[in-house]
């Protein structure tokens, strides 16, 4: 691993290093009282210190629950209750919540910290220091519990999806797919904005590192498209997970003209990747964007990589080998070209459960399939096209339409900083197509513009897929991954039903 500190600085991290240091908290934390399947709760960063946590806690046979740090303490708490987390480890920055936590009455022993101390905190180098530096991992099976990541809340409360060990070797094909030819002795370095407390950072990002030896590059900083860009150029990452969002930041900040990077392949996901986009990366980036399709509870199943078959715009790739995905109706019923897409229990990178959750779980499956609740078509030979979730596909006049498209085309105006697209009842039309638009800074709502708008969509895409209705908004609702919170405009729309546009 390099790490880059906040103060620029990097550091070079070794596989011994990491061995004796995640040896020496299995140790303590088994000293501490805790028991195999016992939960302890990570709040941390991309640092080195997150990779100890994660593996000390996996070779102890306990289970991992990964939390983001921008979540407020009530999000934390939320969380922490609902897994039952025994013990937690942060860091300085985090302190402050730690302390709240506690206050909060959470059973938490020990609580680590990484560059503080507090009444009832422990400092994690003195604590690491008391341990022994041997340990002898706990036999744990492909199918006991490794981490319980929480989902983001895009479809409601969010729920702790129980994964198993197995999952790091199920992501394998995935992720080799993704960035062909990324293996031992190449000169790769591996990269991503993406936070270590998700699944696609810590486990497509960080594990997956760690596990084929190819250097990891982690960053203390938030990101923003200016230092990313410039991180590109200093640490030369070949391999890259970047988020549409962030690519899209990049891309205004950098919209035209090679940059003096190393990167063989980019990894993105999340979000549907326009041709545009794909067209930029290739030209500033000098690498494929190639999208990769998952949920927390069953992620990297479909896959496009440009090295290995065609890449087909507006596709989000095929199935992995080893994956069983086919499209479904409600009922785990075949749909033909269009339906939700669903994996077939047995999965290897599929979740067990839904921790404390049986009713959520249950309604996860119809029948042998595990239903992700987004809609796609699928063409002759395999390619899947996102159409959007299930309770985000508008119907109307008779037409199915998904948001993204619609979406893309907006955020190809020039006015346009962020877009979300639903669906508002109408009496004539079943629905209407009403969108959500955040304008970038020094441009000005008004209905001259509204119209622009419409029109610029209706001349991409087709006059049924124009908003028929359009709302100026200061910020797009996102969760914290970054995707557009419809669920939130949807809500909005309701409590609004007065357009802040003419509708037209």
């Amino acid at each position: 691993m390099v790490w880059e500190d906040l103060a620029g600085t990097d550091h070079t991290i070794t596989y011994g290093w990491l061995r004796e240091r995640s040896n020496r908290l299995a140790n303590g934390l088994r000293a501490q009282g805790l028991q195999r399947g016992d939960r302890v709760a990570v709040l941390l960063g991309q640092r080195p210190e997150t990779a100890v946590a994660h593996i000390a806690i996996l070779k102890a046979g306990l289970v991992s629950v990964p939390l983001f740090t921008a979540f407020a303490e009530d999000a934390l708490a939320h969380r922490i209750a609902n897994a039952g987390a025994r013990a937690l480890i942060t860091d300085a920055e985090q302190l402050p919540k730690a302390v709240g936590l506690l206050k909060r009455g959470l059973d938490l022993r020990p609580v680590l910290c990484i560059g503080g101390v507090e009444n009832g905190i422990l400092a994690f180098d003195a604590f690491l220091d008391s341990g022994a530096p041997d340990f002898q991992p706990v036999d744990t099976s492909a199918e006991d519990d490794a981490l319980i990541i929480y989902t983001s809340g895009t479809t409601g409360p969010p729920k702790g999806a129980r994964h198993a060990h197995r999952m790091l070797i199920g992501h394998d094909p995935g992720i080799r797919f993704v960035h062909y030819g990324m293996n031992e002795g190449s000169p790769d370095r591996h990269w991503s904005p993406q936070d270590w407390a998700w699944v696609a950072g810590l486990v497509n990002i960080l594990f997956a590192s760690l596990r084929h030896r190819v250097p990891v590059i982690a960053t203390a900083r938030r990101f923003d498209p200016e230092w990313a860009l410039r991180l590109l150029e200093h640490h030369q990452p070949t391999r890259a997970f970047i988020p549409p969002t962030a690519l899209h930041q990049m891309r205004r900040l950098h919209p035209a003209g090679a940059r003096n990077v190393a990167l063989r392949s980019v990894g993105t996901g999340g979000e549907s990747v326009s041709p545009g986009l794909i067209a930029w990366g290739q030209e500033v980036l000098g690498a494929n964007l190639n999208e990769a399709y998952g949920q927390t509870e069953c992620n990297m199943i479909v896959v496009n990589s440009a090295s290995v078959m065609p890449v087909r715009l507006g596709s989000m790739g095929r199935a992995m080998p080893g994956h069983d995905v086919a499209l479904v109706d409600e009922t785990g019923q075949p749909a033909g070209d269009t339906g939700i897409v669903a994996v077939r229990r047995g999965d290897p990178v599929m979740f067990l459960e839904y921790w404390n959750d049986p009713e959520a779980t249950r309604a996860k499956f119809a029948g042998d399939w595990l239903l992700t609740g987004d809609i796609a078509r699928r063409d002759a030979d395999g390619y899947l096209y996102y159409v959007g979730r299930n309770d985000d596909v508008i119907n109307t006049a008779g037409y199915r339409v998904g948001p993204g498209e619609i979406e893309d085309a907006l955020l190809s105006h020039a006015a346009v900083a962020a877009a979300g697209v639903i669906g508002v009842a109408d009496p004539e039309r079943g629905q209407i197509i009403q969108a959500f638009v955040e304008l970038r800074p020094g441009t000005s709502a008004s209905d001259a513009l509204s119209t622009d708008l419409q029109n610029h969509v209706r001349a991409r895409l087709a006059r049924h897929l124009y908003p028929r209705t359009i709302s100026f908004i200061a910020e797009m609702p996102r969760t914290v991954t970054g995707k557009v919170r419809r669920e939130a405009l949807r809500t909005h729309a309701s409590a609004a039903p007065t357009a802040d546009a003419p509708s037209r």
